[in-house]
């Protein structure tokens, strides 16, 4: 198959982020669907707290595809590091990150609009960097992870999130068997750059991998309405024309094709926690 992911095609990232609320909606959809996996921030903060020498006594974290800033919000109030940056590229989401976090007195939490394989800091300036659903939106996700290893301090830790290929697997079959997009099932896994399968081999040459963490996600939507509010906006489907980024449309679309039913889908979440290549173990 010779399409092209979604995540690595620059011509699409103005409209997966371009619109705040579109990544908020997709994402509230999901959330309330959840029956089991602990929320991302929580399961990252506990490896921070495991794996790092001085989690009490943080300098400066690094949240690399920070997006509307959920982790970046945790990790200041739980973690309460001297400083917390966040890097994006999409500038609406960056904007509603500022917003989510302003109230913070704790600690200092910036947000900047920038590259992730070039890291605006200098090297050995940053005690935690967490990339957390961002690398498989990189064509070069190793030289990412090389970025990532230059600015950690030498006792720092990286914090990195994917997913498995097989994630949500049962949407792609529902999306099929309403005739909606006859390709669904076999188009490339959105993960496909990096996901649970290679997440630590691609670390291995920057850094020395200390954990690897899996943990199944699981998730009931209600049914097509609810569907829809997350369907609407994934990248993966070739919806018809005024399907796409219109949830309503889409759940009539649904409603049409198939009884109105729960869905229960899931994702294997991978965690790999890695320090500097050479420190003493």
């Amino acid at each position: 198959m010779n399409e092209l992911n979604p995540f690595l095609d620059p011509a699409r990232q103005p409209e997966l982020y371009g619109q705040a609320s579109r990544l908020a909606g997709r994402t509230s959809a999901l959330m309330r669907a959840k029956t089991s996996g602990r929320p991302v921030p929580e399961t990252i903060v506990e490896l921070v707290r495991t794996h790092h020498e001085r989690p009490d006594r943080l300098g400066m974290v690094l949240d690399i595809g920070c997006g509307r800033g959920t982790s970046s919000l945790a990790i200041a109030k739980r973690l309460r590091p001297r400083r917390v940056i966040g890097l994006d590229a999409a500038p609406s989401l960056l904007a509603q990150a500022r917003e989510r976090t302003k109230e913070l007195s704790d600690t200092t939490v910036d947000f900047v609009e920038g590259d992730f394989h070039d890291l605006p800091l200098s090297p050995g300036e940053c005690d935690v960097a967490i990339a957390a659903f961002c690398l498989y939106h990189s064509p070069r996700p190793q030289d990412v992870i090389a970025q990532i290893a230059r600015v950690l301090t030498p006792d720092g830790l990286a914090v990195l999130v994917t997913k498995g290929l097989d994630s949500y697997r049962e949407m792609d079959q529902l999306i099929a068997a309403a005739g909606l997009d006859d390709r669904a099932d076999e188009h490339q896994s959105l993960y496909t750059a990096v996901h649970s399968g290679n997440l630590a081999d691609l670390v291995t040459p920057s850094l020395d991998v200390s954990t690897v963490l899996d943990e199944e996600h699981s998730f009931t939507f209600s049914g097509h309405d609810h569907l829809a509010q997350y369907l609407a906006t994934n990248p993966k489907y070739e919806l018809a024309p005024g399907l796409y980024g219109n949830p309503r449309a889409l759940a009539a679309a649904l409603h049409d094709s198939l009884p109105d039913r729960p869905l229960t889908t899931r994702s294997l979440l991978t965690f790999v926690a890695a320090r500097p290549k050479g420190r003493p173990a």
